[in-house]
């Protein structure tokens, strides 16, 4: 089974699997000559249940108490650890982690976690949706949250989904350009926002959106249709005539996004000292910086300079951006 498939949720077998370490870790305490096998087997379970649905609190809640029935402290740091990542690296959850006595408050810490940031998408607006104030805090905050994690894109994509059909499409498109800055490779979401520029008539931006998806899935054609409406006419309207957005418009497209991945990606200084240091002067510039970029993880930044490279006719980028989409799975 392929990770993209295990990272999205699937509900059924993550209750199977939690059913499954609960009836185990039942047996640990009521036979004692096999109690640690039987935790061994809860402890599998529970984190198959995590891996098949992340998106359920139960499971995590599961992995905790066992990790606490057990005594285990690292295993429990790792599990807060771990949600923290699918809640967004947020550095005010992960500065609680330093210090602290897991075993004493990691349970506790991990309720107050679920209490501020439900992972179920309805229950996270039910609290936040009808208090203005609380959604303005939670627009501030994802401006400095770590998407690069699936899952975390998973659960930010879903709340995202609640934002925008309560009607604030410039929120959703604001956020959303964050999300693919941090994981370009989600054609869920671009696919999503081509929609909502089609709708909004803002035909540039959607063309681009739609670009993405079928540049990550070709079999999609999400660009080809969107063309083929508009020369056909669409709700009886006359034929547009537009052909697609200038080259200047895609630069600009891929450049602004690029520049959204810069709070996570080698600090620019960094990067242009180390340019500056390669000797490979009958190299293409943007080559060593390619190079420069995945050597050093950043593959979000290099995504997006490598399309805008291939907007603007260079196709030599291609296979840099196939190697890129490839470490980004």
């Amino acid at each position: 089974m392929s990770q993209d498939l295990l990272q999205h949720p699937r509900r059924n077998l993550g209750n199977r699997y939690r059913s499954t370490a609960q009836k185990f870790a039942k047996l640990a305490q009521n036979d004692p000559e096999r109690a640690k096998e039987n935790m061994d087997w809860a402890e599998q379970n529970a984190r198959q249940a995590i891996l098949h649905d992340f998106t359920d609190e139960r499971n995590w809640r599961l992995l905790a108490e066992l990790k606490s029935m057990n005594e285990d402290e690292h295993g429990l740091h790792a599990v807060l650890e771990d949600i923290f990542i699918v809640l967004g690296r947020d550095p005010e959850n992960l500065d609680q982690l330093v210090g602290i006595d897991y075993l004493k408050v990691g349970r506790e810490l991990l309720e107050a976690a679920f209490a501020r940031d439900a992972l179920d998408p309805d229950a996270w607006w039910e609290r936040v949706g009808s208090d203005a104030k609380q959604l303005e805090e939670f627009v501030n905050r994802c401006r400095r949250l770590d998407f690069r994690d699936q899952r975390a894109n998973i659960v930010y994509g879903r709340r995202l989904e609640r934002i925008r059909a309560a009607g604030h499409e410039h929120t959703f498109i604001e956020l959303a350009r964050h999300l693919l800055a941090h994981r370009p490779i989600n054609h869920e979401l671009w696919l999503e926002m081509g929609r909502l520029h089609e709708r909004r008539e803002e035909m540039d931006d959607a063309w681009s959106c739609y670009d993405q998806v079928q540049q990550l899935r070709p079999h999609l054609n999400e660009r080809d249709r969107f063309l083929e409406r508009l020369k056909g006419g669409m709700d009886g309207k006359e034929k547009q005539p537009w052909s697609g957005p200038t080259i200047q418009h895609r630069e600009s497209f891929l450049e602004g996004m690029r520049s959204l991945t810069e709070r996570i990606s080698t600090p620019k200084e960094a990067v242009d000292t180390a340019l500056n240091e390669i000797e490979t002067p009958s190299e293409h510039p943007d080559k060593a910086k390619l190079d420069h970029l995945i050597a050093h993880g950043d593959y979000q930044s290099a995504f997006f300079l490598a399309r805008r490279l291939l907007a603007s006719g260079e196709t030599w980028a291609e296979p840099w951006l196939k190697k890129i989409q490839s470490q980004m799975k």
